[in-house]
């Protein structure tokens, strides 16, 4: 690739973030990774057949970018690939840089509603690892007990916790405030003794002194912000002797914190709230977390007695 295609292909995503900040209002992540799509998809395209390919670009060549993605994706992360490109090559039509608009040729697999069933956590296995953490007296078991406390009590997310500031906690009105990574929309939640006692006793013994305002902090140096959770989750749960089947990040107690009150028959609205859902669709998905509490239901069938 010349040096005036590197040039024209960083101009077009410089733009292209610009229109999904400004025009639609997207949070960060969804930025970052259409950005990435965007970036690989032109850099793709400009060593197949350089800028000037962009005026013949057909759904073949799509085809084949399609193709090159596809080996080792699994259905949903290459539907999710197709959404990104969908998105990429509707921008490059509506700037004029490609003549036709082929986003509906652009199709991704078939995806069925909730076929997935996420992995989860129930509530002896969740008390289980926060007892466990909690004989962890160390700086970084109090930290982990702490972010234990947040993601079982309330079901944040990885993002919203290490996001989470001094000035977020209000002690005097008992709250919690909150900014939705997916929606950058504040919410405020109460602070429960539970999680006010644990981020307490982090804040005085294990927190390092550091000037970050973020409340949790790297445990060794270099002394900054934590930026995920995975790690520490998975090493807990496995000290814990807890063994969920799938994934074992942050979600997973997310997953637990939805049932929990799906089972209570908390209404939906509220829990997208809680969990700060945009629409209820996002909320849907936990519904098949609580199959078995369908099975246990049953169900007169008229005309099904037996007979004498």
């Amino acid at each position: 690739m010349t040096e005036p295609e590197t040039a024209y292909r960083q101009a077009i995503c410089c733009e292209y973030e610009a229109w999904l900040r400004d025009e639609r209002g997207l949070a960060s992540a969804s930025i970052s990774a259409l950005l990435w799509e965007a970036r690989n998809f032109l850099r793709w395209q400009f060593e197949r057949g350089g800028a000037a390919s962009l005026d013949t670009l057909s759904i073949g060549e799509v085809d084949l970018y399609m193709d090159m993605r596809a080996p080792g994706l699994r259905r949903k992360s290459l539907a999710d690939v197709a959404e990104r490109l969908r998105s990429v090559v509707r921008y490059l039509h509506r700037t004029r840089r490609i003549p036709m608009d082929l986003t509906p040729h652009i199709i991704g697999p078939m995806l069925y509603a909730y076929e997935d069933v996420p992995s989860t956590l129930d509530r002896r296995q969740i008390a289980a690892v926060l007892a466990a953490t909690k004989k962890d007296g160390s700086p970084r078991g109090l930290r982990d007990f702490a972010v234990l406390q947040l993601l079982a009590t309330y079901g944040l997310r990885e993002g919203e916790i290490c996001r989470l500031r001094l000035e977020d906690v209000n002690w005097r009105g008992e709250a919690l405030r909150i900014r939705h990574t997916k929606t950058n929309a504040y919410s405020y939640l109460p602070l429960l003794a539970p999680v006010g006692e644990a981020l307490l006793d982090y804040l005085r013994n294990g927190r390092p002194q550091v000037e970050g305002r973020e409340i949790f902090i790297r445990s060794c140096a270099p002394y900054i912000a934590m930026t995920n959770l995975y790690g520490m989750i998975r090493g807990r749960l496995s000290a814990a002797g807890v063994e969920p089947p799938g994934k074992r990040g942050a979600h997973v107690f997310r997953h637990a914190r939805a049932v929990e009150m799906l089972r209570a028959s908390v209404p939906q609205k509220i829990i997208g709230d809680v969990l700060g859902h945009r629409s209820t669709e996002s909320t849907n998905a936990y519904l098949k977390l609580a199959t078995d509490d369908l099975r246990a239901v049953a169900l007169d069938v008229p005309g099904s007695e037996v007979l004498p």
